[in-house]
C-alpha cells in the first residue's frame, strides 16, 4: 500500500513559502447531514521532526474509524499543526449544488485558518464595502482534485487523489471525517430510525429501506435523487 508521502510540503517550504495548507471535505456523496470540510495549516518546524506515531496516516476512506480517532486526536493535540472547521447544511447543499455547496465550505474553513495563523489579517477596501487580505509570509493551499477554490484570495495547488498522495491533504481528510462522523451519530439521536450512527448519512441499502418507510427528515438532501423520487410520490 502506498502511503501519503510529505515530498510536496518539504519541496514547498524549500523553495520560500512559509506557511503550507491543506483542504479536504467529506460528506459528498451522502444522501443526508452536511458537508464538511477541514483546513490544516503547517510550518516548516513540523517537517523537520520525525513522526514515528503518524507513520501509517493515511486517507481517511482507508482507515477504521478507531484508527481514524486516534490519529485525529493526535494531530489536532500538535502545537505545529493548526486546523479549522467549516460545514454547509443539506438545505444549503440543495439550494448551490454539493459542489458549489462543498466550495463555499473550503472557502471559510481556509479564511478561518489563514486568520488564525497570525500571518493574515482582513481589511475593508476603502472604494467597496467588501474584505481582502493581507498577507506577510508566502502561503500556498493544497487542494484536493483537479480544480481550484474560486473566489479564494490565496495561491493554489489542486493535487489529482490528493488525499492518497499527500501527508497534509490526508490530515485534513481524517479530521474532517472524524468531526462529521461525530455529527451524525447526534442526528441518529434527534432523528431515530434511519441509522445515521451506522451509515453516516450514505446511501446504504439499510438507510434507503428506512427512508422509503419513514420518509425524508430535516436533514435529508432533497435534491438528491433517492429523497426526491419520494417527495414526488
Amino acid at each position: 500500500m502506498k502511503l501519503p508521502h510529505k515530498t510536496l510540503e518539504r519541496k514547498l517550504f524549500n523553495s520560500g513559502y512559509g506557511y503550507v495548507c491543506a483542504v479536504d471535505e467529506v460528506g459528498m456523496g451522502c444522501l443526508a447531514g452536511p458537508v464538511v470540510v477541514c483546513a490544516v495549516g503547517f510550518k516548516k518546524k513540523f517537517f523537520n521532526r520525525k513522526h514515528k506515531e503518524l507513520n501509517w496516516l493515511r486517507d481517511s476512506k482507508l482507515l477504521l474509524a478507531k484508527q481514524r480517532e486516534k490519529y485525529a486526536s493526535k494531530l489536532m493535540a500538535d502545537k505545529d499543526i493548526q486546523f479549522q472547521l467549516a460545514y454547509v447544511c443539506s438545505k444549503t447543499v440543495d439550494k448551490l449544488n454539493v459542489y458549489n455547496a462543498a466550495r463555499l465550505a473550503m472557502r471559510r474553513a481556509i479564511k478561518k485558518l489563514v486568520l488564525s495563523s497570525k500571518y493574515y489579517v482582513l481589511r475593508k477596501r476603502k472604494t467597496h464595502n467588501t474584505k481582502y487580505l493581507i498577507h506577510n509570509t508566502k502561503t500556498v493551499v493544497l487542494v484536493d482534485g483537479p480544480h481550484k477554490i474560486p473566489k479564494l484570495e490565496l495561491e493554489q495547488l489542486p493535487v489529482v487523489k490528493g488525499d492518497r498522495k499527500v501527508f497534509a491533504i490526508a490530515c485534513a481528510s481524517i479530521i474532517a471525517k472524524v468531526y462529521r462522523d461525530k455529527m451524525m451519530t447526534k442526528y441518529a439521536k434527534k432523528y431515530p430510525g434511519y441509522g445515521f450512527e451506522k451509515h453516516k448519512g450514505y446511501g446504504t441499502k439499510y438507510h434507503q429501506t428506512q427512508l422509503a418507510f419513514l420518509g425524508p427528515c430535516e436533514i435529508h438532501r432533497k435534491s438528491f435523487t433517492p429523497v426526491l423520487k419520494l417527495l414526488k410520490i
